[in-house]
């Protein structure tokens, strides 16, 4: 691996995740805190190779494997396995495109505090 490679790869290692409250599923009245990192290529093309159009045409059902990939709890261990998908699917629209743009626009913390 090139020293560049090496640099890009720590540099990626370091960002920082981001989150979004929902409240649909939560506990006892507390929202569940959605951890997630940035949508790489790599995210990119796992879903693409399910749903062809994805970037163009985005379904509920390429959204909700976006979540299922990205979905991360505190400690980044991964919310979500694809046996979790027909539930997820069963969730209000609303809810599936919330957290889907939370995940697939999000911003890094310092673009947050610039704006």
């Amino acid at each position: 691996m090139s020293k560049l490679s090496e640099r890009i790869r720590a540099n990626r290692d370091g960002r920082e995740r981001q989150s979004i409250e929902v409240e649909e599923w939560g506990e006892d009245g507390t929202p569940l805190q959605l951890y997630f990192g940035p949508v790489t290529g790599r995210d990119i093309d796992r879903v693409q190779r399910k749903h062809n159009d994805f970037l163009t045409n985005p379904t509920m059902a390429s959204m909700v494997d976006m979540i299922i990939i990205k979905a991360e709890d505190t400690e980044g261990e991964k919310l979500f396995t694809i046996e979790d998908k027909q539930v997820l699917l069963g969730e209000p629209i609303s809810t599936i495109g919330n957290v889907f743009g939370a995940v697939f626009n999000a911003t890094s913390i310092e673009e947050q505090e610039k704006n």
